[in-house]
């Protein structure tokens, strides 16, 4: 049975070496690694890649569930997915295999695991969002772009759009850039 392994980190200052090494130890040939959050499987090739060339009797493993997907119903769709092509899912940390019933029940409980735990990072991120601006601290993210240079540019004739498209920003900043930082109930934006 060939095993094909997959590792994911969500930022790239996160190292993919340990999982790697397990992967290898677990007897996978193949190992694809990708630097992606785990909250959707948007975005994310190097998966879509691993699913597209799984066969029957093939294995897909990770390390732990949550480095491949944060969403329980992302976890689920994709455990029928393998199901369908006749490959499972083995998971090594708990040691875990979709090759039975009892497997599959206790991939869903980690699946809702590791959901909950993706909201409890958003609940803390949140929170300590809220502090700092009630400190006065955060300020939000530094500006790419600064706002004169989209009014040059527009004063200039170029169309929204195209400022975006050409300063690689999305047009509501261009739009924020031109209306003074105003919003259309004219409260400032920070």
């Amino acid at each position: 049975m060939p095993r094909i392994g997959y590792a994911r980190v969500s930022t790239s200052s996160q190292d993919l070496d340990i999982q790697k090494a397990m992967l290898k130890a677990a007897g996978c040939e193949i190992v694809r690694a990708e630097t992606g959050s785990g909250a959707t499987r948007d975005g994310r090739s190097e998966l879509a890649t691993v699913l597209e060339f799984l066969r029957a009797g093939d294995e897909l493993v990770v390390h732990r569930l949550d480095r491949l997907g944060r969403s329980t119903r992302d976890v689920l769709n994709l455990v029928h997915e393998l199901d369908a092509k006749g490959a499972s899912l083995r998971v090594l940390e708990p040691e875990v295999t979709t090759g039975g019933d009892m497997g599959r029940m206790v991939i869903t409980v980690l699946g809702m695991v590791a959901d909950m735990e993706l909201k409890f990072i958003r609940d803390r991120q949140r929170a300590g969002i809220e502090a700092a601006k009630g400190k006065g601290v955060y300020k939000g993210r530094e500006k790419r772009v600064d706002d004169a240079k989209i009014r040059k540019l527009a004063s200039d004739g170029m169309s929204k759009a195209r400022i975006a498209r050409d300063l690689g920003v999305s047009r509501m900043t261009v739009y924020r850039a031109l209306d003074g930082g105003r919003t259309k109930n004219n409260t400032e934006i920070r």
